[in-house]
């Protein structure tokens, strides 16, 4: 097949490896063929008769039945994601860091190329020993030796390329086919169905079932093989789901057969002490030392393929800068001899060691945490519920995917726990060392359809909430207008926000037609890479309009989404045009504030010039003072919080709060004592400090060694104005950053969780279901009154009529008499239950009003 190129990364090495190639192997030579040569390995031919042997063939059945439910639920993961993306060349790592991200694709890519270098020394070792037997006083040197000489001879056929190696392995095929051929047939000539019977269960064996299920999975770990070759395939979305459980299947029915048959063949007794019991059955038991060699020669060919793709592949992303060279493939099937070269030195490395069980365990462990991330990964990318998620594999389930997860995960806690430990925070630390070096991202993953995916859940979920003062956060708009000022404006609208809230830069620019739209996106892109590089917890936005107060009219009304709507509007001080908000004079800044306030909006005008913002980068934090002007009020409750969220900030944390306000001069420490009261009770750490008054000349003298300073203002006629209803042009050039704050909304800051429109909806609906019963109750008495004034009636009617009446006359004096009584207790029962009616629907009008006013409350401006 041709492959996509793309110059999205800007990288050479990245352009080799992508570069048009065609892939021929088709799904039976690239996918099948590797897989099923290394799922039928070394553990059928020497292993497993010794599994078998311990566990008894019940307990065999389900080593057998968990082993391959890992490979089966992984094989549905993988054919979705093969069947859901044009995989490339590195198999397993490809697919996991395109669904997961670079963290997980670098870490889980290099242990795996890691894993699978050993493994190829694992395997030469295995066909070493295999070869030892035939040699007269071999020793430990004489095993490494043959080990070396195998990855000599099977790096010639991977230096040589998939071709080579694909034709190698037809011949491994044929000694499998004849090896197992004469197993099968020496097994049916020895078949004894009351020994199969006998060997159901091994009552004297001690070795747990867990340890041979450690010795048995390797046997099912080769079946994601093919994906390493994918970039040789001629058709990876369609060869590798069939190839693979065409490997899967067929293993799986072998399995089960040469298990039937090593337990109709011999006791467990006998399989348990004997590793070749294959052989003793077999009709022809050098074919079985044949399939040994070719088994493990197979195994390693396959390892020696998959991992040098896997390494060019992560070498072509530019993860790991020191494996870039790695990325370059030679002749027309890019084929990694780099990466062959250093497989090689490593299985060379290993094998001289010697200490093969020191890692054997971890390595396992790896490739279980590969098979777990790639049955993650297939359900994370489902559980996004992105549209670009259309897998044309219809048997995939998320489901089956998190359920292979899950297994992968409780299989190796239950084999080892240390091991499984070792090799998870060899994963982790690779997962840090990549998160922290904060690269650019170089393909599409799909945690940002995760994250989109949780925002809608969560923005869907706080809207059917109702609002509460413990809820409130800051929700700022800030008005982005003249560069001068642009870093302090959005530095400190940084701070105030606290963490806590949203923060909008928006820039309303005037113009029209095209020259507008155009100017627009240079004005987005550049205030887009402004907050970028500053690493500014707020998102962008520009738009064009004709006219500015016309569009600022409409877009705070518009901005935001669902309940998460701005409350807050940050803008900056008016000294010229061009310092704050398109405006000519200070005439038209006022009314554009008027337009903010009555559309409920808390406005928060801050003055600083680039001189005293230089000079407060020079305090320590903990030197610093932020001053809050308090008046016990709206916006004094707006300042405190404010100025509290700011000490979150590591720029701010440290700094010391003092809240200043007026007293009457006698009783400066009970007035202090009260405010430090008042404090305590909205739980925020502050210094209580009494002043003479809020004249400018006090609010500088007090505040002019300040870092930060809040200060209340309001709108009066063509001016801001202080608490004393001064101007602001004496005392702000004279004080340090100055924050003019006024509230629209009153924010409770010591609000109880029972308080608030929550509570009073609470209580409407106590009242309510209260009413309703009552309601209930007298319509009950109301119908039953009714029913014995019916009765009397009935029987002062069956007196009358009577022929006796003489007779009857004093019964008939007293019926009327109760009749008269059941009459007055039925009206005043049904007066009654109309009254509770009344008050139910009452109850009902109450609580649908509070409804109503909560759900208003969630509008544009209101907390």
């Amino acid at each position: 097949m041709t492959t996509e190129f793309s110059l999205g990364t800007g990288s050479k090495d990245q352009a080799i490896a992508d570069k048009e190639t065609t892939g021929k192997l088709g799904t039976f030579a690239g996918v099948f063929t590797p897989s099923v040569l290394t799922i039928l390995g070394i553990i059928l031919f020497l292993r497993l008769g010794y599994v078998v042997g311990n566990a008894g063939i019940g307990k065999s059945l389900i080593i057998l039945v968990l082993a391959n439910t890992i490979s089966i639920l992984t094989s549905i993961s993988l054919s979705a994601v093969a069947t859901n993306l044009k995989v490339k060349g590195g198999g397993d790592y490809y697919l996991i860091s395109r669904t997961l991200g670079m963290e997980f694709g670098g870490s889980i890519g290099l242990v795996l190329f890691l894993a699978q270098s050993i493994s190829v020394a694992f395997y030469c070792i295995g066909f070493a020993e295999a070869v030892a037997v035939f040699v007269p006083s071999s020793t430990a040197m004489t095993t490494r030796l043959i080990a070396f000489g195998a990855v000599s001879f099977l790096f010639v056929f991977a230096w040589l390329g998939s071709d080579w190696a694909t034709k190698f392995q037809f011949v491994v095929m044929a000694l499998l086919i004849a090896a197992l051929g004469s197993f099968f047939w020496g097994g049916f000539t020895h078949w004894d169905s009351a020994l199969l019977t006998a060997n159901w269960v091994n009552t004297e064996s001690t070795v747990p079932f867990w340890i041979l299920f450690a010795i048995f999975f390797p046997a099912v770990t080769g079946f994601t093989q093919g994906v390493s070759m994918s970039g040789d395939l001629a058709d990876p979305g369609k060869s590798l789901p069939l190839g693979t459980f065409l490997a899967v299947g067929v293993s799986i029915l072998v399995y089960l057969a040469s298990t039937l048959i090593f337990s109709a063949s011999l006791p467990n007794q006998q399989l348990a002490s004997n590793y070749g019991a294959m052989k003793s059955i077999a009709k022809y038991g050098f074919l079985i030392d044949a399939g040994v060699v070719a088994a493990t020669l197979s195994s390693a060919m396959a390892s020696f393929m998959g991992a040098p793709r896997i390494l060019q592949s992560l070498s072509a992303d530019r993860i790991f800068s020191v494996l870039n060279p790695f990325a370059k493939g030679s002749g027309p099937t890019n084929n990694p001899r780099r990466g062959i070269l250093l497989s090689a030195a490593i299985a060379i490395a290993v094998i001289a060691l010697g200490q093969l069980n020191l890692v054997a365990r971890v390595v396992s462990m790896f490739f279980l945490i590969s098979y777990g991330l790639l049955n993650y990964a297939t359900f994370f990318e489902a559980r996004t519920a992105s549209p670009s998620f259309r897998p044309r594999f219809k048997w995939f389930s998320p489901h089956l995917s998190l359920a292979g997860f899950l297994i992968c995960a409780g299989v190796m806690l239950a084999i080892d726990p240390k091991s499984g430990a070792a090799a998870i925070a060899v994963l982790f630390a690779i997962h840090q060392y990549l998160k922290r070096t904060d690269k650019p991202a170089r393909w599409a993953d799909s945690s940002r359809a995760y994250h989109m995916q949780q925002a809608r859940n969560h923005i869907l979920a706080a809207g059917k909430e109702l609002s509460h003062d413990r809820d409130w956060q800051p929700r700022l708009l800030i008005l982005d207008h003249g560069k001068e000022k642009r870093d302090m404006l959005l530095t400190f609208s940084s701070w105030i926000e606290g963490g806590s809230g949203f923060a909008t830069a928006l820039h309303i620019h005037e113009g029209e037609g095209l020259v507008a739209v155009r100017e627009r996106n240079v004005i987005q892109k550049e205030l887009t890479g402004f907050i970028r590089e500053r690493d500014l917890p707020m998102v962008p936005l520009a738009v064009w309009a004709p006219e500015f107060s016309e569009a600022l009219e409409t877009v705070i009304q518009s901005t935001g989404f669902g309940p998460i709507t701005p409350n807050t509007v940050v803008l900056n001080w008016f000294d010229k045009p061009g310092d704050t908000i398109p405006c000519r004079n200070q005439y038209a800044f006022v009314q554009h504030l008027r337009t903010l306030f009555r559309a409920g909006f808390n406005i928060v005008v801050m003055e600083v010039t680039p001189r005293v913002w230089d000079q407060l980068q020079e305090i320590p934090a903990e030197q610093r003072f932020i001053d809050v002007w308090w008046q016990d009020d709206a916006t004094s409750r707006l300042m405190l919080l404010f100025a509290h969220l700011m000490t979150r900030n590591k720029t701010w944390h440290g700094a010391v709060i003092r809240v200043l306000t007026k007293g009457n001069g006698t009783r400066i420490e009970a007035e202090k004592k009260a405010l430090g009261k008042i404090l305590e009770n909205v739980r925020i750490e502050a210094q209580a400090v009494i002043v003479p008054s809020f004249a400018s000349e006090v609010v500088v003298e007090n505040s002019r060694a300040a870092a930060m300073v809040f200060l209340p203002f309001t709108l009066k006629a063509n001016h801001l104005t202080d608490p004393t209803g001064k101007s602001f042009v004496n005392s702000l050039p004279r004080l340090p950053i100055t924050a003019l704050v006024l509230a629209a909304e009153d924010i409770d800051l010591e609000s109880e969780p029972e308080e608030g429109a929550t509570a009073l909806i609470a209580a409407a609906s106590d009242a309510l279901e209260a009413a309703d019963k009552k309601a209930e109750r007298a319509e009950k008495r109301a119908r039953a009154a009714r029913e014995a004034l019916n009765a009397l009636n009935a029987k002062l009617a069956e007196l009358e009529n009577g022929t006796e009446k003489a007779i009857i006359i004093d019964e008939h004096k007293e019926l009327k008499q109760e009749l008269t009584t059941a009459e007055e207790k039925a009206e005043k029962a049904f007066r009654s239950a109309a009254k509770a009616k009344t008050k139910a629907v009452d109850a009902q009008k109450t609580a649908e009003e509070i409804m109503d006013d909560a759900a208003v409350k969630k509008m544009p401006g209101k907390g």
